[in-house]
């Protein structure tokens, strides 16, 4: 199982970007998905998660600009940032808990995928 980040890039403050995240491999199931984010000198910090419900939850920090969703038909999850600021400037993970076909829970990440915001 292994999860495949992509979507950042460079833009402007104001602008938008959508970042996806897709699953793959012998997957029987996938519960809640996140995304986190990490800045140059800073710790990893949570900016949104969705359950497998489609219950959301996002800090204040992002509350109103950033909405996450999921398909689960194609073993996605999405980022859309609106809004966007120079201070959400960082590498953005996805994060999932799936259980394999062959085995228990596990929370894998991607990647990592560059989000850049100039101002």
């Amino acid at each position: 199982v292994q999860l495949q980040a992509s979507g950042g890039g460079l833009v402007q403050a104001g602008g938008s970007l959508r970042l996806s995240c897709t699953a793959s491999g012998s997957i029987f199931s996938i519960g809640d998905m996140c995304w986190y984010r990490q800045a140059i000198g800073k710790e990893r910090e949570l900016v949104a998660i969705i359950t497998s419900g489609s219950s959301t939850n996002y800090p204040d920090s992002v509350k109103g600009r950033f909405t996450i969703s999921r398909d689960n038909a194609k073993n996605t999850v999405y980022l859309q940032m609106n809004r966007l600021k120079p201070e959400d400037t960082a590498v953005y993970y996805c994060q999932a808990n799936i259980r394999a076909i062959f085995g228990g829970w596990r929370c894998y990440w991607g990647q990592g995928t560059q989000v850049t915001v100039s101002s």
